[in-house]
């Protein structure tokens, strides 16, 4: 068994179909979009690029068969921060054989060791944690989009190898039909009245308002976590841009206090159940019954990020932001679940809001670490 690093068309080819074989009899397996894979390696459509490096490997077998792949990467913004130069490993997928996934570890860790870094964090994506995340050891059923879904027998796999939990990501699951408590619903009702307090969803047409407002209130609720990196305009117009195509407006909403940015929560249509029969092609075919299905079979939505300034955490804005969005999905009998993913066992603060909301546990995936032994 050798590792191949992937830099032919043949090459990204068979990058993807591994994940096609690994689950070809797996009913819960939703595959991910062939490009929205190949956009995460291409510094012209991420840019992590701009700072930071990313490699990837398919591993056969000696009849040739595919029977893994890795990618590793090097956030520069973020690799020294820890008390060793960290580095990643993602999109790991392989067959139920220990020789096979500790040789890819093996060799995404050269890799990391040859240019500087002394531990890997995995499985992550070389962009924002909203996507190909974490390793799922809880809830293995049917993912929403970006999400990360695996077998179980990984957990073994990276155990083994010496990887250890840096810490638990929790997606609860909300009931859209299931009524707030009397007191929620008084508490948001009562914030709403307030003067100088205003809600407002998203509007494409002022894309540039609210990224702006979108990095105030992220870079100040977020500032006082372990590891934080302020988010920067681009990689939020480049996470816009890239919602476009599934976004629904009235989904994403933001609140303001006497017109300063305080509050925001971004939900999309869970775009799973508009590509679950495409295996990963968005071809011309595709796209039609993706637009199909974006219309008449969308039940569950995704939260994708909640933020609220911390001056103004503990005001009751996010239950005002909830009440605002099931006025709105409610008259429209489209959707019955929203995910609230993911938030870390660390996030006290958001962890309440899901149970005040009344959501239930849904999934459990972990961000490890592995840190490489010094040679003797």
């Amino acid at each position: 068994m050798i590792p191949t690093e992937v830099t032919s068309k043949a090459d990204k080819k068979a990058f993807l179909d591994v994940a096609r074989i690994i689950y070809k009899n797996d009913r819960n397996w939703i595959c991910p979009l062939d490009n929205a894979i190949e956009a995460v390696f291409d510094p012209a459509k991420n840019n992590f690029h701009d700072h930071g490096r990313a490699t990837r490997w398919v591993l056969k077998n000696d009849k040739g068969q595919l029977i893994g792949r890795i990618a590793a990467f090097i956030n520069h913004k973020k690799a020294y921060q820890y008390p060793q130069p960290t580095g990643g490993c993602g999109f790991f997928e392989c067959i139920d054989d220990k020789q096979a996934a500790f040789l890819l570890f093996d060799t995404a860790k050269s890799w990391l060791g040859q240019n500087g870094m002394q531990a890997m964090d995995g499985p992550i994506n070389f962009g924002e944690n909203d996507n190909f995340w974490g390793l799922l050891v809880e809830g293995f059923t049917p993912p929403s989009y970006g999400m990360n879904y695996n077998p179980p027998y990984y957990q073994k796999l990276f155990s083994e190898y010496g990887f250890t939990t840096l810490y638990e990501q929790i997606t609860n699951h909300l009931d859209v039909h299931k009524p707030f408590s009397e007191r929620f619903t008084r508490i948001a009702n009562w914030v709403m009245q307030k003067p100088g307090y205003a809600f407002a969803h998203f509007n494409a047409s002022e894309i540039n308002k609210f990224a702006a407002d979108f990095i105030e209130i992220y870079n100040d609720a977020w500032q006082g976590f372990d590891n934080f990196a302020p988010i920067t305009h681009a990689t939020i117009l480049e996470s816009f841009e890239k919602m476009k195509a599934i976004m629904d407006e009235k989904l994403i909403w933001f609140a303001y206090v006497d017109n300063e940015p305080a509050s925001f929560l971004v939900i999309l249509p869970d775009a799973n159940q508009m590509i679950k029969p495409l295996n990963g092609k968005l071809n011309l075919w595709g796209k039609l019954i993706f637009l199909y299905r974006k219309w008449r079979g969308v039940s569950r939505m995704r939260a994708i990020v909640m933020g609220t300034k911390q001056k103004f955490q503990k005001h009751g804005l996010e239950s005002c932001l909830f009440i605002k969005l099931k006025e709105y999905v409610l008259p429209l009998k489209q959707y019955d679940e929203l995910e609230l993913s993911w938030v870390g066992d660390f996030n006290d603060k958001m962890l309440a809001i899901h149970a005040a909301v009344g959501a239930v546990f849904g999934k459990k995936h972990l961000t490890m670490r592995y840190i490489f032994k010094k040679p003797e």
